[in-house]
């Protein structure tokens, strides 16, 4: 069964600064870190040939070998089956209700957006209506 929450919290950080190392996309339930939460991040630079020899060459959410789809207001994600029981979840698909500000919303479809455009095309996912 799909594991499905609200997310109250939307955000993206586009450019690097304090504590902001990648470009950030991510939903949460609670600003507290209480609840459920999914970020995607990649570089802010194209990878180069070190980041291609050590698999750093793609976007990255809870674990690599996931699919997203950013349908309306619902984020999905489906998991890699070999992260499921790190994650205390029965089934790989997440689907995130969006209910945060519109403003930090837009911010978040932006940032993820060119996350998942992010690296190796054999590694890219289906988007859906970002």
């Amino acid at each position: 069964m799909t594991y499905r929450f609200t997310a109250k919290i939307a955000y993206g950080w586009h450019e690097p600064g304090p504590d902001v190392y990648a470009l950030t996309a991510g939903v949460a339930e609670s600003e507290s870190g209480e609840g459920f939460a999914l970020e995607f991040q990649c570089g802010f630079e194209e990878p180069d040939a070190q980041n291609i020899r050590n698999g750093c060459d793609s976007y990255c959410v809870v674990t690599p070998g996931q699919g997203t789809e950013l349908e309306g207001d619902i984020l999905r994600v489906t998991l890699d089956p070999d992260s499921l029981e790190a994650l205390f979840l029965d089934d790989p698909v997440v689907e995130a209700v969006l209910h945060a500000p519109a403003a930090d919303t837009a911010h978040m479809k932006q940032a993820l957006t060119r996350i998942l455009a992010y690296g190796r095309t054999d590694a890219l996912p289906i988007v859906v209506g970002v």
